[in-house]
């Protein structure tokens, strides 16, 4: 059963931006936080960014200041809008929904994946 539908991966010049987006379902979208976790080729993966069920956020310190997390509860969706792109920042971006300690803290204790979306940063 799929859990996300990811979207807005694709392949974007050094400084540019990409927009990725999550749609999940009602009932998981409500009761865990959401996030993206990445993984580059021969290197550990990584959590980028989460956003609680009341819309507290956290970001890795290699994208703060250039990534913004963010919840849409209409369409139940997650956003990461990626800017001032790296090729660091190449990778396959997963939608995660992880345990929530309280609605404004998340634990990494992920229970739902998507499939992954490409983004790669060249010149």
């Amino acid at each position: 059963q799929v859990q996300f539908v990811e979207s807005g991966g694709g392949s974007v010049q050094p400084g540019g931006s990409l927009r990725l987006s999550c749609a999940a379902s009602k009932s998981i979208f409500s009761a865990y936080c959401m996030g993206w976790y990445r993984q580059a080729p021969g290197k550990q993966r990584e959590l980028v960014a989460t956003v609680s069920t009341q819309g507290t956020t956290t970001y890795a310190d290699s994208v703060k200041g250039r990534f913004t997390i963010s919840r849409d509860y209409a369409k139940n969706t997650v956003n990461l809008q990626m800017n001032s792109l790296k090729p660091d920042d190449t990778a396959v971006y997963y939608c995660v929904a992880a345990q929530a300690r309280n609605p404004w803290t998340c634990t990494t204790t992920t229970n739902y994946w998507g499939q992954g979306t490409q983004v790669t940063v060249s010149s």
